[in-house]
C-alpha cells in the first residue's frame, strides 16, 4: 500500500511539474534554471565531497562540496530570476535574500518575485528602482521562500521518505518505478537530478536513480543512432546529457519516454538487488552519479553493475529502436525548418505592422 500511495503522490508532482513546464509563464525556462541550479550545487557536492572529500581524503575538496551542496536556495533563485528577464544585479539580489533555503524553495520564491521585480524595473524611476527593490524584494523573496519550505517538506520530502521506506519492503517493484520514472524524467525538462534533490532521496533509491540514468547513456546512444534522430552531434549530446537535446525529445516523446521507461526499470532491478547504496541526494545524472557511487560502495561491485545497467541500457536502446522502427517521427532538420518557418513569419508581422 506504501508503494502505491508513494508512486501516485510521486506522478501527481511530476504532473504538476509538466503542467507548470508548458502552461505557466516562461515555464520552460524556469524548470531549465531549476536543472542549472541542481548541476551548479549538487553536481559540484556530488564530485567534491564525495569524490573528492570522501573517496580520495581530500578535506578541503570536501568543503568546496559542503558549500556549494549549502547554496542550492541562492543558485535555484538568481538563476530562475535570469531566465525570467530579470537584470543580473537583482537576480543575485534575490538569491543571496534565499541563503539558507532548499532548492525548491528558493525557485519558488525567484520565480513567482520574478514579476514583481520585473514590473518594479519598468515603472518606477531609474535610480529609485534600486531601492524600492531592495526595501520591498528582497524581504519578500525571503518571506515566499520559508513559506514554501515547511511546504515543500510536507509533500516532496514525505513522498522521497515513502519510496525509501518501500524500497526495504519490495526492492524489485521499487526498481521498476524508480528506475523507469527518473529515467524518463532525465529526458524531461524537469532534471532528473532536481526532481531525486527535492524528494531527498538517499540509500538503494538514490543509487537507482544515479545508475538507472548512466546506463540510459549508452541505452540514448544506441536508440538516437538507429532511429537517426539527428546528426552524430545529436546522438553523443544526448548520451552524455538528455537536458541538450530536450526539443527533438519533446517532439518525439512517445518513442522516447517508452523506450527509457523499460530500460530504466530493467537497469533499477538490477540495481535495487545489487544492495548498492548513494547518500548523495541529487546525483542522478550519467557521469556524476557513477563517480559517487564509488565513495558508498565497493569498488568491484559497482564496476560491474554499472557494465551491466550500461549493457541492458544498450540493448534496450536496440530493441526500441526495433519497436518504432515503422512510428512517425520527426528529426532535427525538420524541426530547424519548422523554427525557420517561426522565425519568418514573426519577420513578415513586424515589416507589416512597420508599414
Amino acid at each position: 500500500m506504501e508503494i502505491i500511495k508513494g508512486t501516485v503522490l510521486l506522478l501527481i508532482v511530476l504532473a504538476c511539474f509538466t503542467l507548470f513546464s508548458y502552461k505557466a509563464p516562461r515555464g520552460m525556462k524556469a524548470m531549465g534554471a531549476l536543472a542549472s541550479a541542481a548541476i551548479a550545487t549538487f553536481l559540484v557536492e556530488a564530485f567534491q565531497r564525495y569524490v573528492g572529500g570522501d573517496l580520495l581524503n581530500f578535506a578541503f575538496l570536501g568543503e568546496v562540496g559542503d558549500a556549494a551542496g549549502s547554496m542550492g536556495g541562492v543558485a535555484a533563485a538568481s538563476l530562475v530570476a535570469l531566465a525570467m528577464g530579470v537584470s543580473p544585479v537583482y537576480a543575485l539580489m534575490m538569491g543571496a535574500s534565499s541563503a539558507g533555503l532548499g532548492l525548491l524553495p528558493g525557485f519558488i520564491a525567484g520565480y513567482l518575485m520574478s514579476f514583481v521585480v520585473k514590473k518594479i524595473e519598468t515603472k518606477v524611476p531609474d535610480g529609485l528602482d534600486l531601492i524600492v527593490t531592495i526595501i520591498l524584494a528582497a524581504p519578500l523573496v525571503r518571506l515566499l521562500g520559508v513559506w514554501a519550505d515547511p511546504i515543500v517538506d510536507a509533500t516532496l520530502l514525505n513522498i522521497g521518505g515513502i519510496i525509501t521506506q518501500s524500497t526495504d519492503a519490495n526492492p524489485i517493484i521499487m526498481g521498476i518505478i524508480l528506475g523507469g520514472v527518473i529515467t524518463v524524467v532525465a529526458t524531461a525538462p524537469l532534471s532528473s537530478m532536481a526532481l531525486t534533490a527535492m524528494l531527498g532521496l538517499t540509500g538503494v533509491p538514490m543509487a537507482i536513480g544515479a545508475l538507472a540514468v548512466f546506463g540510459s547513456s549508452f541505452m540514448n546512444y544506441v536508440f538516437f543512432h538507429r532511429m537517426k534522430f539527428g546528426d552524430r552531434k545529436t546522438t553523443i549530446s544526448v548520451a552524455i546529457e538528455p537536458l541538450s537535446q530536450v526539443d527533438i525529445i519533446s517532439a518525439n516523446p512517445i518513442p522516447v519516454y517508452v523506450t527509457n521507461f523499460l530500460g530504466g526499470a530493467s537497469a533499477g532491478i538490477i540495481i535495487a538487488l545489487s544492495g548498492l547504496i548513494n547518500n548523495a541526494t541529487g546525483t542522478a545524472t550519467p557521469i556524476a552519479g557513477f563517480a559517487v557511487m564509488y565513495g558508498f560502495n565497493d569498488p568491484v561491485k559497482v564496476t560491474l553493475i554499472a557494465l551491466l545497467c550500461a549493457g541492458v541500457g544498450a540493448l534496450w536502446g536496440y530493441i526500441g529502436s526495433l519497436m518504432f522502427k515503422n512510428f512517425k517521427i520527426r528529426r532535427v532538420h525538420e524541426l530547424n525548418i519548422a523554427d525557420e518557418k517561426i522565425d519568418e513569419a514573426k519577420k513578415e508581422k513586424k515589416v507589416v505592422a512597420l508599414t
